[in-house]
């Protein structure tokens, strides 16, 4: 077998063996089980070189890589050879070979394929498209990175200088030799270089799944990223198993063998040559189909996956597994952290305690569970009374972005209503949903400012993405346009929105922000603030709103009935003061000052200050009505 490191150096070289000592379907799970084991034996999954923090061509071909990223798109099944054998014309000798995790069929010097022979195996795998997980915030991107043990060098002849460089730091370093230093070195094996060059290559894909670009295809490659201005790579996700509960927009952690092939490129181009195998395909897609289920391997590499794990959250500083000990540790200090938190989100809102408690309400909702078509636990805030400031909007999407795993901010101004498009919709030329805006992962913080929105006329686009960002709010659904029909994607979106009067959104909770501090220059104020913070604090706050959402909650019989007899006995004493409506969101803000304690259950104490705080935002809001007939 394999030395101890080549797992990771040479993954294939592992799956060889297993394949030459147990050649039937039992060698497929003695695979799985070697690198899921692997992996346990304590750091080893930071060994394991990452496509979020290492550009591409820092990566050895055939070595495992991990990649965290969202499912963007899927295509249909592929079928591929999955055991084939090769033969040596000369001396008639025959191997038996796998195809499982490769995209090329090698063979020995002098030997071929033979597609008759009646041992070969056809196979069928699912291609996902994954992209990084759109907005993920700079710090998880950091964090991660850092916590990475993973040592890799450049396939080219120079030294990089670098250290745990990120992807988007490293954008043409390959073109500038003279900035390096050092090399970096980990495991022996890491930086060897590839020998295959005499060896013959065919594709392993059989015919009925050819899926190369063409040639002629003029349009650039896009990668199809849902938010603007995203970094990192895109890949195809290849799977072999259980790839049934893998849905579009899950965030992924995929453990895999990368192909990066440069010969894939080559056997595009020949599809219209005079290769023996390629005559024989059958070519039924478009170029442009071609061209996205195809794409250059050096841009969209191919990973073909060992291991995934779907992500509940992309926290790093979080374990995925519930931790008891990690829980109950951070609980016993829970209420300290809230206290601090309060108290920062406090001065961010210039001096509005009030405002400070329901954002923290908003930033630990999520949804937790739907009945019928209604999502519960979401808690859509509306922050009214905002200046209409960019400075400020922007500085208080910065603090969330800080302390929140991934965030995106959409300016609501007229221009973006009517240019934007919001909703992913199908291409069905190139046979792909085009991603947009609202294709985003669970738990996403998406900030609307609506500050920016001046006076004129919403065209029929402009229209059509208002209607979307209330279906989003009400419904937490996106209904993806398929031109012919629209299909309905349930989502789990944190939206917060900052405004002038009340929002022309639906929202589940409005607050006028009310300041007590006017400070001179409001970007150094809050600037001022975001660097007091000790960066220990900071990553408190981090775990707390993300933990907190992960927690289960119930509430007593005893404790209903005294819910129940409390809304009779209010509605009797002022049957307009409260209708049903207004207990619902009693009972969220109920819920979630429980859970931002840390306490899993409802007691009469937490449901006192929740009738307390619903009390003062709705007289806030009567006094601002009062002021400002735009604020109904």
């Amino acid at each position: 077998m394999p030395s101890a490191l080549d797992w990771i150096n040479s993954p294939l070289s592992v799956v060889q063996g297993f394949f030459a000592q147990t050649p039937n379907p039992e060698w497929e799970k003695k695979v799985v089980e070697y690198f899921k084991e692997k992996l346990k034996v304590n750091d080893a999954a930071n060994w394991v070189p990452s496509l979020n923090d290492v550009p591409l061509h820092y990566l050895k071909p055939d070595s495992l890589v991990k990649f965290r990223c969202m499912v963007q798109d899927m295509f249909d099944p592929e079928f591929y050879m999955g055991v084939y054998e090769t033969v040596d014309p000369v001396s008639k000798e025959r191997m038996l070979r796998f195809g499982k995790y490769r995209d090329i069929a090698e063979c020995g010097p002098q030997q071929e394929v033979d597609l008759n022979s009646n041992k070969s195996v056809t196979l069928e795998r699912q291609t996902f498209y994954c992209v990084p997980i759109p907005g993920e915030s700079p710090w998880v991107k950091e964090t991660y990175a850092c916590e990475s043990q993973a040592r890799v060098s450049p396939s080219t002849s120079y030294t990089p200088c670098r250290h745990k460089r990120s992807y988007e730091e490293d954008e043409d370093m390959d073109m500038q030799p003279s900035k390096q230093k050092d090399q970096l070195s980990g495991p022996p094996g890491v930086a060897e270089s590839q020998t295959s060059g005499d060896s013959k290559r065919l594709e392993t894909e059989a015919p009925s799944s050819q899926s190369n670009s063409l040639p002629g295809c003029s349009s650039p490659l896009d990668l199809n990223f849902p938010l603007p201005g995203e970094k990192g790579p895109a890949c195809l996700v290849k799977m072999y198993e259980d790839w049934e509960s893998v849905k579009v927009n899950d965030m992924l952690e995929v453990y895999g063998i990368l192909s990066v092939d440069p010969v894939l490129s080559v056997l595009n181009e020949e599809r219209d040559g005079s290769s023996s195998f390629l005559d024989t395909m059958d070519c039924t897609e478009s170029a442009e189909e071609q061209k996205v289920r195809s794409p250059p391997a050096s841009l969209v590499p191919r990973l073909h996956v060992l291991l995934v794990h779907k992500l509940e959250h992309n926290n790093p500083l979080l374990p995925q597994l519930a931790d008891q000990s990690f829980v109950s540790s951070f609980l016993s200090e829970v209420t300290s952290v809230r206290a601090e938190l309060l108290g920062y989100f406090t001065h961010v809102l210039l001096g509005d305690s009030l405002a400070a408690e329901y954002l923290i309400l908003h930033l630990i909702s999520t949804v937790y569970a739907r009945r019928d078509v209604l999502p519960l636990g979401k808690f859509t805030l509306n922050l009214s009374g905002c200046p209409r400031n960019t400075a400020y909007t922007e500085n208080l999407y910065r603090v969330i972005q800080n302390i929140v795993p991934s965030s995106y901010l959409l300016g609501m101004s007229l221009h973006n209503m009517n240019s934007l498009r919001l909703v992913p919709q199908k291409d069905y030329t190139a046979n792909r949903l085009v991603s947009s805006v609202l294709q985003l992962a669970r738990n996403t913080s998406l900030f609307l400012d609506e500050t920016v929105l001046e006076q004129g006329q919403l065209d029929t686009a402009g229209v059509r993405n208002i209607t979307a960002l209330g279906n989003l709010i009400s419904w937490q659904k996106v209904d993806y346009d398929f031109n012919y029909h629209r299909m309905e994607f349930p989502c789990n979106i944190n939206v917060l929105i900052t405004s002038e009067g009340r929002s022309l959104l639906p929202a589940d909770c409005l607050v006028h922000l009310q300041p007590q501090l006017n400070p001179p220059n409001m970007q150094e104020y809050l600037s001022a603030l975001e660097v007091s913070l000790l960066p220990s604090l900071l990553n408190k706050f981090r775990v707390y709103l993300s933990l907190l959402r992960t927690m289960e909650y119930s509430i007593s019989e005893e404790v209903t009935k005294a819910v129940e007899d409390d809304f009779v006995e209010m509605r009797k004493n002022d049957p307009q003061s409260i209708s049903g409506e207004d207990l619902h969101r009693l009972l969220v803000v109920a819920r979630l000052l429980s859970l931002s304690v840390g306490q899993t259950t409802l007691s009469r104490e937490r449901w006192t200050r929740a009738k307390h705080l619903e009390s003062l935002r709705k007289n806030r809001t009567e006094q601002q009505k009062c002021v400002n007939g735009n604020e109904p």
